[in-house]
């Protein structure tokens, strides 16, 4: 046997054998070079078939040591560089070694011959038996050319014969690459007959599975037609008896799960009712997916609750400053829950300015608790299917966002976040709110229906935390089931320190600065607190902070700088001019303009009265898109004042010779309340008198017609207003002064606050006696 160098290259998914000719494309910048080399020799190359057909850059033992050595008869350049070659297998080889492998594999390989003896007996009977079998194989299986077939039975040559019929076999690479090794002829063709028994028999099976099919089933009903072609290739294969049916694992999953009587009875008549049902309905899918549903929700299946006060209080600390309401709130639930060690879960509602955290809050409660979270958002939701699910008879109905959150989260007692229950609406769908009736009631709850799912499910372990900036908008009852947490906005101090301990850090990581010696000092921070936002919580001065840091990361790349300092100097280069500045108020004295504290969802603001004294017919005038609430207020203090006339030293007659217009500024923001009653009545005894009031001075309080002053709500939010706007005197009613102590020490420090009881107090406090054109 002679030893030759010869290129090489691999096939993928190919076997050329000795006698065959066929095309095949190159495309690999080896195989390129080695079929390049090849021509510039004798027009020899060495195929051989690669083991894995994902290798992209095959080494030496990616591929079968033996091939055939082919003769290239026609080369073909395709578009992108492919190669179209024709060859024609010449003889078996063996990989001796490696001559070369960088830029081509070269090969030295010895010829593998298969010579035998013509008149062997036993290699003729097999030749023979070979070519009726193929004739049945073709006749079976009809993907055989008739001209094929006509060709190998005009081969009497054995070694020849085999060559030629192994690549007519639907066999594997693996089996036809055994082919090629069998260098014995006489063990080759016994190889190839008994590869030849097996397709024909696979053959037989798949058409005796189609004719049991085709004869089972209707022409029409082409999934029913795939299911049973399936059940009958399991018949086939023996597996028919392994798997249990579906039924019966519905059954063994609702056994375990030791339901109620009443709810193990509905769910045990659904799995029977669709055991009997035929698979390709689509009233058996609806079915399935119904058992399928209640089988998926943790009926027994829970969190334990971590009860460690000093850790959890650290959990809440860690990840908010302030909110000490909120933080007892969950410590008290967590002692009793050690006390007890049954508790249902509480129903809370945190109401306060956008903001202020009490989204987040939620989410830290529950790592505090180690419960799984939920967050629902329902602003703008109006179908009450969204609450308690469609009914069954719907196509396509499913349950509610409840059940389908908690299903995902896979425990019967996870913290349950409502977000924006104060945006709510209805419609012709229904109403939401009186859905959530059921789901925030304790005494309820622990038998809430789906309408989907129609079987009670306990939700009285899972602790439920609303959220909404204010309880105007929601239900009486529905507020009436929930305990409320007001949450107030932040101070000047508590921003700078929330800035600190969260937004800095965070914004420094988002803006990839966590490297660089990059800080804010104090007086620029109070700064942008105070000069560049106005809010009750901290979202715009995260902003702030991402813009001067966006604008800070932005000089030390282009600087290349390790450091930087923002100072309160260099803040307007990052913000621009301030904004809003402390002395914004008029420090004037004017004559029928008071400054009133208002309270909005987004916190407290200042508000100006403006009264005008006109000759007229005695008229009063209202305008700034004013409540009806508000006007009633303006008569009120109108007729105290008309009342008390002689009091302040006015004519009779002036209330009938001249109008009083009353105008609240940024007429186009709508305005209501009782608490500018003071306020209103105070500029209007300005404007009648001829007296200035003094501009440092704001007031709230709600005005009775015989001068009284009543309560209003939202005190610190209006303290913290006049804080920022530089007012340094309040006055507020006398029944509000036990208010003042949820309102922090460093505001008030600023501020002188006037209890009062009567308007005579409220006008000695504000009115200048002397002309004040003196």
């Amino acid at each position: 046997m002679d030893k030759k160098t010869i290129p090489l290259i691999p096939l993928r998914g190919l076997i050329i054998f000795p006698n065959m000719v066929l095309y095949f494309d190159v495309g690999r910048e080896k195989s390129i070079q080695a079929l390049e080399e090849a021509m510039l020799r004798d027009q020899l190359v060495f195929l051989t078939t690669q083991r894995d057909l994902e290798v992209e850059d095959p080494s030496p033992s990616d591929f079968y040591q033996i091939g055939t050595v082919a003769k290239i008869k026609q080369m073909l350049k395709l578009p992108g560089d492919a190669i179209r070659v024709l060859v024609e297998g010449q003889t078996r080889a063996k990989v001796e070694s490696f001559v070369r492998t960088n830029d081509y594999f070269d090969v030295m390989y010895e010829e593998l011959n298969d010579e035998i003896d013509e008149t062997d007996i036993e290699a003729i009977a097999l030749v023979r038996t070979i070519k009726e079998t193929f004739q049945k194989y073709s006749s079976v299986s009809n993907k055989i050319p008739p001209e094929v077939v006509l060709s190998l039975q005009n081969i009497d040559d054995p070694g020849r014969f085999s060559d030629l019929i192994a690549p007519q076999l639907g066999v594997s690479i693996e089996k036809k690459q055994e082919l090629l090794e069998a260098v014995d002829i006489k063990d080759r063709l016994r190889k190839v007959y008994e590869l030849l028994l097996q397709e024909i028999e696979i053959v037989e099976i798949e058409q005796d599975i189609n004719d049991k099919v085709k004869s089972q089933i209707n022409k029409l009903q082409k999934e029913y037609f795939l299911r049973e072609q399936m059940k009958v290739i399991q018949q086939e294969l023996g597996e028919d008896e392994e798997p249990s049916s579906d039924a019966d694992k519905f059954m063994e999953r609702l056994n375990s799960l030791r339901l109620k009587k009443d709810v193990h009875e509905k769910i045990e008549k659904e799995i029977k009712k669709f055991s009997r049902m035929n698979p390709s309905s689509p009233d058996s899918m609806v079915t399935r997916n119904y058992v399928e549903w209640i089988l998926d929700l943790p009926w027994n299946k829970s969190t334990k609750d971590r009860i460690d006060l000093p850790l959890a209080r650290k959990i809440l600390d860690e990840d908010h400053y302030g909110l000490e309401k909120v933080k007892e709130r969950v410590i008290e639930y967590l002692a009793i829950r050690k006390l007890t060690n049954s508790l249902k879960g509480p129903i809370i509602c945190l109401v306060g300015p956008p903001g202020v955290g009490k989204t987040s809050i939620a989410s830290s409660i529950a790592r505090s608790l180690n419960r799984k979270f939920i967050r629902m958002s329902l602003g703008g939701v109006r179908d009450e299917a969204e609450i308690r699910g469609h009914r069954r008879t719907y196509i396509g109905a499913i349950p509610g966002r409840i059940m389908t959150s908690i299903k995902e989260t896979k425990s019967k007692n996870p913290l349950f976040l409502f977000d924006e229950i104060d945006k709510l609406s209805s419609d012709f769908r229904g109403d939401p709110a009186s859905a959530l009736l059921e789901v925030l009631d304790p005494e309820q709850n622990k038998t809430f229906q789906d309408h989907y799912l129609e079987v009670p499910f306990d939700l009285s372990k899972v602790m439920f935390i609303t959220t909404a900036n204010t309880t105007q908008t929601i239900p009486r009852p529905l507020l009436d089931r929930m305990e409320v947490i007001e949450i107030t906005g932040y101070t000047v101090f508590e921003k700078e320190e929330i800035a600190r301990r969260y937004l800095l850090p965070k914004q420094l990581k988002e803006n990839g600065l966590t490297d660089y010696d990059v800080t804010i000092s104090k007086e620029a921070m109070l700064a942008v607190i105070e000069g560049y936002t106005r809010e009750s919580g901290v979202r715009e001065l995260e902003r702030k902070l991402a813009q001067v840091l966006r604008k800070v990361a932005a000089i030390i790349v282009e600087k290349n700088k390790k450091s930087f300092s923002v100072t309160k100097k260099n803040l307007e280069n990052f913000l621009g001019p301030i904004k809003y500045r402390r002395d914004e108020r008029d420090v004037e004295n004017h004559i029928g303009i008071a400054t009133g504290l208002d309270w909005t969802s987004v916190g407290g603001e200042t508000l100006k009265v403006e009264v005008n004294l006109m000759k007229g017919k005695g008229s009063l005038s209202l305008t700034g898109q004013l409540g009806d609430v508000m006007k009633e207020s303006a008569q009120a203090g109108l007729s105290y004042i008309r009342a008390a006339a002689d009091k302040f030293g006015l004519n009779e007659t002036i209330f009938k010779e001249y109008d009083l217009h009353i105008h609240v500024p940024e007429g186009a923001i709508p305005k209501d309340g009782p608490s500018a009653g003071i306020t209103m009545a105070t500029a209007m005894t300005s404007a009648l008198t001829g007296k200035p009031i003094r501009s440092n001075v704001a007031m709230t309080g709600e005005i009775t017609l015989r001068g009284r002053v009543l309560p209003i709500g939202g005190l610190k939010e209006k303290i913290l207003a006049a804080s920022r706007y530089g007012i340094d005197t309040v006055i507020i009613p006398a029944d509000n002064e036990s208010d003042l102590a949820e309102i922090p020490k460093q505001v008030l420090k600023g501020i002188t606050v006037h209890p009062v009881k009567s308007m005579d107090e409220v006008l000695e406090l504000v009115l200048i006696d002397e002309n004040p054109a003196a």
